[in-house]
């Protein structure tokens, strides 16, 4: 994809090669099994129009991020029709992208996304911690006859025995949940949204130290004033400083290896939605390389 049609809408003498770049996006709208509103085929695109509306200079770091690492968008591919398969495909795609040294960043899509996103890097680290915002837990083993539906998107990451998995804002959990819960206490953590006022970050910290991050966001693990564009949005979630902070913080002790953000559902007049999806991700790219010891560039002062 062009750089003036990609992530940031970055002018030709602005955007860095796919051989100079070190984060490649990857859109992949799949879209095979919600269960309520609409739309997340539709995701990708909108992050990325909106995000030729994000400013590139950020306060926080007192420079144009991107310029530190580098930021290329992957054509979309046509996607399977059958879930395993198109998993199969994004699978590949991640692939292709740890093979060429550099960060891929999944543009979701249904959540289902992320377990096919996992995969190479299951592959390749002994240790994963996840990184999970969410209003629900994603622990059904299947949902309408879909083994790897959205709902079960969290169920299939933790397949995979190296990873484990911290989960942020969730407020929505079914009785057919509690027991995966209950018995994988030691590699998952859910960090309640109606205890979010008792939330200590030094303890959130703690799990992710030293460790390899992968960062998955649902955006409905936004409260639903700010993200009603999302297939089931969800009141009582967290508001944009509480999640960004606990991706800074994170960040400064891990070493991010990749992320996923899904489940936008635009719709018509709320492109505030877009643009929030879009500077989610441009936000966890910075934070990746300026603060992440995964960039070897420095935080400007």
């Amino acid at each position: 994809m062009t750089p003036d049609k990609g992530f940031l809408g970055l002018e030709k003498t602005d955007a860095a090669s796919l051989k100079d770049a070190r984060v490649v996006v990857i859109p992949f709208g799949l879209e095979k099994s919600v269960s309520y509103g609409g739309g997340t085929s539709k995701g990708p695109a909108a992050m990325i129009n909106a995000s030729h509306q994000v400013e590139l200079f950020d306060d926080e770091f007192w420079n144009e991020p991107f310029r530190e690492y580098g930021v290329v968008t992957a054509k979309p591919v046509k996607i399977l029709k059958d879930v395993p398969k198109a998993l199969e495909q994004l699978d590949a795609e991640v692939e292709a992208v740890l093979k060429m040294g550099k960060f891929p960043f999944v543009f979701g899509g249904e959540h289902s996304i992320s377990a096919g996103a996992i995969r190479p890097y299951a592959r390749r680290y002994k240790d994963i911690a996840v990184l999970h915002f969410d209003a629900h837990a994603d622990l059904r083993d299947g949902y309408h006859g879909e083994h790897y539906s959205h709902a079960s998107a969290i169920r299939r990451v933790m397949d995979h025995k190296n990873v484990s998995v911290y989960s942020f804002g969730i407020r929505n959990i079914s009785q057919s949940e509690i027991p995966f819960l209950d018995k994988n206490a030691k590699r998952l953590k859910i960090y309640w949204a109606r205890e979010k006022h008792k939330w200590d970050m030094k303890e959130i910290v703690s799990h992710f130290k030293g460790r390899n991050v992968y960062v998955t966001f649902d955006v409905d693990g936004l409260d639903a004033s700010l993200m009603p564009a999302t297939g089931t949005p969800e009141p009582g979630g967290l508001f944009w400083d509480e999640a960004v902070n606990i991706i800074r913080e994170v960040a400064k002790v891990s070493t991010f290896i990749g992320a996923d953000v899904n489940e936008l559902a635009p719709k018509p007049n709320m492109h505030g939605c877009d643009f929030m999806a879009a500077k989610l991700a441009y936000k966890i790219m910075s934070y990746a390389f300026l603060v992440s010891k995964a960039g070897k560039t420095k935080k400007a002062a």
